[in-house]
């Protein structure tokens, strides 16, 4: 090793290179030998190189005395690019010359790949440590993407069983300097204590100037207490880590109205809308600075998912609760805006009933799609993306300044698809005999409309309806949604403000959809767009300019739709790339509860559990007992991976994190609560997996319970508490 031939990786591989490298610079490193690439003394007995091979096995092994460890060395491993962690063979307390000879063959043989390609090997020689304590150090935190911190995995021994993931090891998090952040799990029997930390840290920081950045080392300490470096490679994969100050986001403000996953024209249609539309609220009620309001979205999208500023909606509390009190600029606001808002307070209502009522004349006025000309399509399509921004707003400023809505559309609506089914009416009839049942299902181009099959308890409600008297702004009809003739459509119940507002911003966007539906149909006809179900690949101003000009964007038979993506985190900001990486609430990631593990690679998926036998699913989310390295071929095309032990530092977590696959391990109980087929959410942050549809049962559940308990307020005369939304 004290060669300078050995630092040289085609020669002898990426391992002993970086260590006859470390060893120079002073690192405790054990001696060894290196048996180069090429040279293949170590298969043929008679070979003349193989006297020399067998003085340097007595020379280290002192006659065969002492056991040595033979381990892989190939300049394809270990790089900045790849670890191929334990994709190559080892091989431990090696006694004996033939023992030895068969221990080289075996590294050698290794080297044979699944796929039929035969890797460059080098083979490296040690003496064989038996260590007290073991395990792996990082020079930076890959699970938080954090070059402020280290991660240390102990066990007691070798590292050998962490690194397979037999062993899950006891984790501590560092500071640069060695001083300890926290432990998982805790650590009574003080298996490092404060010195072991900062020598590791030191040891760290060291290697780091050596290399060039932060590695990834595994280490061992030996029965009188010495440290010693096994091995030391670059960290290849690092966690996506949001910019200092990035937005916090989250779909919980705008998951009612738009919960699915959006293709673009889709997003254009309804999320542009809303954004501005609540830009214009939030400007008005003087609750965030207009520059701000200017230079960001209030709603976006993030793969297709529609996602809200929690901090502009005042949905979390501000960083610093004591600089938000000493700072004048948002007092000044709300006093400039006062005057504002207390005149708009007394006149928001008749606001919205004129809205209201000219959105309805609109709606009654316009002829079903087909037997518009084209302006008159795009003029019509103009129209509900500039209405929709103010209805939008002056729902959102009814949510904030008006009493709470003692009816809301969705009760009334489940009232309504209760009747009409007992009185017979099919559900594709539904929404031309009962407009106000589109309060109860999100919109979609290229999704069928399905009403709820169980409306649910309805008492409430029905009782609710009964009580309104109708009004003229409220019993207009959607005429274009669909056509009976001779038949009028029965007369709403009078709705507040707000729900009035709710339920034309429905209507308008199930308008849109069958607006670009005819659009699509027509684009067909003419041979510009292929499939009639790829309008919504286009954006607004593409679809605008094939409808207009019948030109296409110059990629659009490329485009394909969205992959199915799993729901966002219900706070998060976004990395570099557009990378979503959860919010981690204090306390979590800590393993053993229900649902929870350790994320050790970060990434949201959603996929089918699969054991790794039998048919593998389109989007497989492998469910295992140990981070197993042989487990290693199955990783390519894998959704998320869980596993019931293991630890972040495991080799096999290494190569999660460079195939960018979310994973979680500590997993109580994985294996039996998430049998193959299961259909799962898998968070590589936060260590959150869920079953889908327990998620969402218990989704809509929690929503019947607060529409059961708003019925039966509106039913004894009591205003319900809280926002609906």
């Amino acid at each position: 090793m004290s060669d300078p031939r050995a630092a040289r990786i085609p020669f002898a591989g990426s391992k002993a290179a970086n260590l006859a490298r470390a060893a120079l610079a002073g690192l405790p490193v054990l001696p060894g030998f290196v048996v180069p690439y090429g040279d293949r003394s170590g298969e043929w007995a008679g070979d003349g190189q193989l006297e020399g091979l067998r003085r340097a096995w007595q020379e280290l092994s002192a006659d065969g005395t002492r056991p040595l460890v033979v381990r892989s060395s190939s300049p394809q491993e270990d790089t900045q690019e790849s670890s191929l962690a334990g994709q190559f063979a080892s091989v431990l307390d090696v006694q004996g010359w033939h023992e030895f000879r068969a221990a080289v063959r075996t590294v050698l043989d290794s080297a044979h790949r699944p796929d039929g390609t035969v890797a460059p090997m080098a083979v490296l020689v040690q003496p064989m440590l038996s260590a007290r304590v073991g395990g792996v150090m990082f020079g930076a935190d890959p699970v938080e993407g954090r070059t402020d911190r280290m991660l240390v995995s102990a066990v007691r021994g070798g590292p050998d069983s962490l690194v397979s993931g037999e062993q899950p090891g006891t984790n501590y998090w560092l500071s640069r300097w060695g001083r300890l952040l926290r432990t998982e799990p805790d650590d009574p029997e003080g298996l490092l204590g404060a010195d072991g930390l900062r020598r590791l840290a030191r040891l760290a920081r060291q290697a780091s100037g050596v290399f060039g950045g932060p590695q990834d080392i595994e280490f061992g300490f030996d029965a009188s207490g010495r440290l010693w470096l096994f091995q030391s490679r670059p960290i290849t994969a690092m966690a996506a880590r949001p910019a200092r100050g990035a937005r916090l986001l989250g779909p919980g403000p705008v998951a009612e109205t738009l919960p699915d996953q959006l293709e673009p024209l889709e997003e254009d249609l309804w999320v542009a809308p809303m954004a501005r539309g609540l830009t214009a609220a939030l400007d008005i009620g003087g609750t965030a600075p207009r520059r701000q309001l200017r230079s960001v979205p209030v709603v976006t999208a993030v793969g297709g998912r529609a996602a809200a500023d929690l901090r502009l909606l005042g949905a979390v509390p501000p960083r610093s609760r004591w600089l938000a009190l000493l700072n004048p600029a948002p007092g000044a606001r709300r006093l400039a805006a006062a005057w504002r808002v207390g005149r708009l307070t007394a006149a928001l209502p008749g606001l919205a009933v004129d809205l209201v009522a000219d959105v309805d004349r609109r709606l009654a006025e316009t002829p079903s799609a087909d037997r518009l000309t084209r302006p008159d399509l795009v003029s019509t399509l103009r129209w509900t993306r500039t209405v929709l921004v103010s209805l939008h707003a002056q729902e959102a400023l009814a949510g904030a300044l008006l009493p709470e809505p003692r009816a809301t559309a969705a009760g009334t609506a489940l009232a309504a698809l209760a009747e009409s089914r007992a009185l017979g009416v099919p559900d594709d009839r539904m929404v031309a005999a009962q407009p106000v049942v589109l309060a109860l299902v999100a919109p979609g181009l290229g999704r069928e409309l399905r009403l709820p099959a169980d409306p649910g308890h309805t008492k409430g409600a029905a009782a609710a309806r009964q009580r309104a008297a109708p009004t003229a702004a409220d019993t207009d009809t959607l005429a274009t949604l669909d056509t009976l003739p001779a038949a009028s459509p029965p007369p709403l119940p009078s709705l507040p403000p707000r729900e009035a507002l709710r339920l034309r911003i429905r209507w308008v966007q199930e308008l849109q959809v069958r607006l670009v539906r005819d659009a699509a149909r027509r684009l067909f006809v003419r041979g510009g767009l292929g499939e009639a179900s790829k309008v919504g690949l286009l954006r607004w101003r593409e679809f605008v300019e094939a409808l207009e000009h019948g030109r296409f964007p110059g990629d659009f038979k490329e485009r394909l739709p969205r992959a199915v993506s799993a729901p966002l985190p219900d706070a998060f900001r976004l990395a570099e790339g557009g990378t979503v990486v959860a919010e981690r609430p204090v306390g979590k990631g800590k393993s053993g509860s229900e649902g929870t593990g350790q994320g050790v690679s970060g990434g949201r998926a959603a996929g089918t559990a699969w054991d790794g036998t039998g048919t593998r699913p389109a989007d497989p989310v492998l469910v295992v007992r140990t981070l197993d390295p042989a487990l290693a071929p199955l990783l390519p095309g894998l959704a998320g991976l869980v596993a019931q032990t293991g630890s972040p530092l495991s080799h096999l977590a290494v190569l999660a994190r460079e195939f960018g696959l979310p994973t979680v391990v500590g997993a109580t109980d994985a294996v039996r609560r998430f049998p193959t087929g299961s259909r799962l959410t898998v968070d590589g942050t936060t260590g959150d997996v869920h079953v889908r549809e327990k998620e969402e049962q218990e989704q809509q559940r929690e929503q019947q319970e607060r529409q059961d308990q708003r019925e039966e307020q509106q039913s004894v005369g009591q205003a319900p508490q809280g926002d609906p939304r």
